[in-house]
């Protein structure tokens, strides 16, 4: 049974509570893990707390924790294959998608690492004579950290990595769903020396582990990553204490396509848009907005690609698109589309559960695309997080950048087209927090991840990424001390 990690020793729940993990391809159960509560959460933060306030961490020289960061990159690099069996088992995906985001997820580790002692602070020019003044960054403290069942472990990475860098102690809580890798990284950590109290994992669900996170008083700042609803009730419980918030909520993202645009690049990129990992991807480019004399052909050719998409098992090499997560987001998922049809969408191609009977055990559903949308239908608004892309139209550039802005969210978005001049207009528009021209779901550690409006709030990733684990403080010095004699 994988257990918790709390100061520095592997521990069950106290209640006795497991929960059973499910592989999404054919339901088997493939570990059984501790269910903590709010009992744990709170002995993992004042763990945290302890080791914060009384401990060494964050008075270490930068460039030992950078070491310390550096080596968990190599172990994970050491442990590549199977963090992605872990990965692929616990959430569907293909093993080749999974390997890429173990290689992405070392690069993250060693990015901050470098940064760890790269920030030696600003001196400031004082008006005042005789006086110096210099600003410095600082630790925020105790970071709660809440991950998603999508990319388990990646999302780890971005939170995991900064807040080590920048010298704070964490308590973390992975989805309930997919913890198994997160696991993993955490005895990784053990192995690379991370003192007692500084990196604790606890197991459970949202509403217990996650709620104590987002309350308590001892935590300093809580990152989370996942569903609007939630992150809105986090925003709320973080107001006990007026923690520091990082929220990452998601996003419903365009992809707008000019009739000048390299016409099979543009088909091809529609699908890496939306069919990796079955459309279970914060920045999916779900909607597509075509220009309306490119439509016909364009929809074709996408829906003659679309067909040949193969399922399976994440363990199969021929598998190009593998299960849903669950029973649960399945249904979701049938439900969405349903009601699109209901609202006039048309299936082009797929809307509908295989009927391979190799698949019927586990949660897939067909890459679907769906056409006759517009910007009023669910379909178009709402966060699908399944493989279906909804097709709209447009006829001026101007019409392109309005539907494309027409959501509550803001996460990414993408331009394809050759007249670079046009994509530059239209980037410079449009409300997000990352646009890609003649691309999609591109990211890298080097530059900043989030989004406009409901999609959230700060970012990670990048120098803006360690800041957000980061306090500023200005230090003034008086040169030439004298009495003032104003009273």
């Amino acid at each position: 049974m994988k257990a918790m990690f709390i100061n520095g020793e592997w521990v069950k729940a106290s209640s006795g509570d497991t929960r059973d993990i499910i592989n999404p391809y054919n339901q088997d159960v493939i570990a059984t893990v501790a269910e903590g509560n709010e009992k744990e959460a709170q002995f993992a933060i004042a763990a945290a707390r302890e080791a914060f306030d009384h401990g060494q961490w964050a008075h270490w020289p930068a460039r030992e924790r950078g070491k310390k960061i550096h080596s968990v990159a190599a172990l994970i690099e050491r442990d590549r294959e199977e963090l992605a069996e872990l990965e692929s088992l616990d959430t569907g995906k293909t093993v080749e998608e999974s390997r890429v985001d173990m290689d992405d997820i070392a690069g993250v580790f060693r990015y901050f690492a470098e940064m760890a002692d790269k920030d030696g602070g600003e001196i400031i020019d004082s008006p005042i004579s005789n006086s110096t003044s210099r600003v410095v960054h600082e630790p925020v403290g105790v970071c709660g950290q809440i991950t998603p069942w999508n990319y388990p472990l990646l999302q780890a990475s971005w939170k995991l990595a900064p807040a080590l860098a920048a010298g704070n102690t964490l308590v973390m809580k992975p989805s309930e769903i997919t913890p198994l890798t997160s696991v993993k990284v955490f005895e990784l950590m053990e192995e690379a020396g991370i003192p007692a109290g500084v990196v604790n994992l606890v197991l459970g669900s949202g509403g217990s582990v996650g709620a104590e996170l987002s309350a308590n008083d001892d935590v300093d700042l809580i990152s989370f990553t996942g569903g609007i609803e939630t992150g809105k009730r986090i925003m709320q419980a973080a107001s006990s204490n007026v923690k520091n918030l990082a929220l990452e909520l998601g996003g419903k993202n365009p992809t707008i396509v000019f009739a000048d645009a390299d016409f099979d690049t543009a088909v091809d990129q529609a699908m890496n848009a939306v069919f990796f990992h079955a459309g279970q991807i914060c920045s999916a480019g779900t909607r597509l907005i075509v220009e309306e004399r490119l439509h016909d052909p364009f929809v074709s050719a996408l829906v003659d690609r679309v067909k040949d998409i193969t399922l399976g098992s994440g363990f199969n090499e021929s598998t190009q698109m593998g299960p849903l997560i669950s029973k649960e987001h399945l249904t979701k998922v049938v439900n969405y589309v349903e009601n699109g049809k209901k609202e006039g969408a048309t299936v082009a191609v797929g809307g509908e559960k295989p009927d391979d009977p190799e698949l019927q055990n586990g949660f897939f559903y067909l890459p679907t695309v769906l056409t006759n949308c517009t910007t009023d239908m669910s379909v178009v608004q709402d966060e699908g997080f399944g493989p279906v892309i909804t097709v709209e139209t447009f006829s001026t550039e101007e019409e392109a950048v309005r539907l494309a802005n027409d959501s509550i969210y803001g996460l990414a978005g993408g331009v394809f087209t050759n007249d670079i001049a046009k994509a530059e207009r239209c980037v410079a528009k449009m409300r997000m927090g990352t646009v890609w021209i003649n691309d999609v779901n591109l990211y890298f550690p080097q530059a900043p991840w989030g989004g406009y409006k409901q999609s959230g709030i700060g970012r990670e990733l990048g120098k803006t990424g360690l800041e957000e684990y980061q306090e500023t403080k200005h230090i003034f010095q008086n040169l030439k001390p004298e009495p003032t004699h104003w009273f």
